[in-house]
């Protein structure tokens, strides 16, 4: 018997209704509607993602001219690690920068892990030497994790929840134009400038987005939700109003009811093991490393790939934008989905069909075949990665939503940093084997997704600890 999908399991504070002339955050954001602030902040957040999108594919187009500033032969140790060193700092970065969101506030954090990722991109730009590259990378690294992770619990808190999970996919989906400006910029720098200057150059642009982001993100209230769990009652009643104002409706009078079981304090990361939250986070995390996993496992060999079927690999840029433009219209259906049929049936078709894309590459004989292979392997990957950032972001609740996006976070970057090791170990035995672990990894993130019993569509997200 097919296993139904069960309704999340909120806490009281969030299934009680408030007294007679009090008003529920989760309330007041329904009737605000969707208008003018969701949309500048979608776009503000989305021009992060964007940045970030540059930044994590950002050594993989500098290296050539890395290697031709520092005199570095291929495959030398600080050109290896110059490529997982920004992967290195979001593992670490992620979970730590979601916890102090949880702590202090999201509106804090959202702007000094910007500030910080412009300031150590523009550091490393300025790199005398291979060594401090790669520290630069690693710190900027850090703060991007931080950018992901609180970036989707603000736009989590702040939309409506009939077109929530569109608005999340289609933040997700800026990091195509990431992708595409990034592989325009190296391309046209290419043309302009030798190696050793192209990359400092193309280092500077890419922290420019960043710049943008930090100047329009000051406008950004903190989340009302977040406020009200920690007593700031003025505050989120602030934060509201900015809303009605921008939205051009009137704020619902009375007071705020505050959620009855959140704690005085702010709870312990350890509480995402409790019993109530310790399947979602374990599965989650399992799901992001699996599918970080079979996603750069396939992608970081490509290349090679290419090379054996006859693509001239100084087409990089070119195959790049074309296999970013793919992702466009995947991420356009998942925001479509996610909202007609759920999150959990739009995971699992995009997941699978992850699957069975990764077996057109054993069907591949030409160049034009594995480029279509690529394209529709790219198409479903990233409607799935949109539709699964979604869904971490509704299941865990107000007090550790952060905290908990970090950490399924924080297992996606372990899973990229395996990746390429486990795909260079795989492809000296034979490219069905390979193939098979990556196709291996999505059906299992489809498991781990369907095991955790969630569908959060059309329901408030859960508030308190007992989330």
């Amino acid at each position: 018997m097919t296993e139904r999908p069960t309704r999340l399991q909120l806490p009281d504070d969030v299934q009680a209704a408030p007294t007679p002339g009090t008003l529920t955050v989760d309330g007041v954001i329904e009737a605000l509607g969707v208008g003018p602030f969701q949309i500048r902040l979608l776009l503000i957040c989305g021009l992060t993602f964007a940045a970030d999108a540059m930044e994590v594919l950002l050594m993989g187009f500098a290296l050539p001219g890395v290697n031709a500033t520092f005199g570095l032969p291929p495959g030398a140790l600080g050109a290896t690690m110059l490529l997982s060193a920004t992967f290195a700092g979001m593992l670490i970065g992620a979970p730590f920068w979601g916890r102090q969101a949880d702590l202090h506030g999201r509106r804090p954090v959202f702007l000094f892990t910007v500030l910080a990722g412009v300031i150590f991109g523009l550091v490393g730009a300025m790199a005398p030497n291979i060594w401090v590259l790669v520290i630069a990378r690693v710190l900027a690294g850090f703060a991007i994790g931080g950018t992901m992770a609180v970036d989707y619990a603000l736009m989590a808190e702040f939309v409506p929840r009939r077109v929530r999970g569109r608005f999340l996919v289609l933040t997700e989906g800026f990091w195509a134009i990431g992708t595409l400006l990034i592989g325009a910029l190296a391309y046209l720098l290419g043309q302009l400038l030798p190696p050793q200057e192209g990359w400092r150059v193309l280092v500077v642009i890419a922290a420019l987005p960043g710049v943008i982001g930090l100047l329009v993100r000051t406008g950004v209230p903190d989340s009302p939700r977040w406020l009200l769990t920690r007593g700031r009652m003025p505050e989120a009643r602030a934060a509201l109003a900015r809303v009605a104002q921008l939205n051009g409706r009137p704020l619902p009078p009375g007071p705020l009811l505050v959620p009855r079981h959140v704690p005085a304090r702010p709870p312990r990361w350890a509480a995402l093991l409790a019993p109530r939250l310790r399947d979602r986070t374990l599965l989650l995390s399992l799901t992001w490393f699996g599918m970080s996993l079979g996603y750069y496992g396939i992608f970081s060999w490509l290349p090679t790939h290419l090379r054996t079927q006859g693509v001239d690999l100084g087409e990089t840029y070119r195959t790049t934008m074309l296999l970013a433009l793919a992702q466009v219209p995947g991420y356009l259906l998942s925001s479509l989905l996610v909202e007609w049929v759920g999150r959990r049936a739009t995971l699992l078709a995009f997941m699978l069909a992850s699957a069975a894309g990764a077996y057109l590459f054993l069907l591949s004989d030409s160049p034009a075949w594995s480029l279509l292979a690529s394209g529709a392997l790219s198409f479903s990957l990233l409607g799935a990665w949109g539709a699964l950032y979604a869904f971490a972001a509704e299941v865990f609740p107000t007090t550790l939503r952060a905290s908990g996006m970090g950490t399924v976070s924080a297992a996606a970057r372990l899973g990229s940093l395996v990746s390429p090791v486990a795909g260079g170990l795989l492809l000296s035995g034979n490219l069905e084997q390979a193939l098979t672990v990556f196709a291996a990894s999505f059906i299992i993130s489809a498991g781990c997704v369907w095991a955790t019993g969630l569908e959060p569509r059309g329901q408030p997200i859960p508030e308190g600890e007992q989330g």
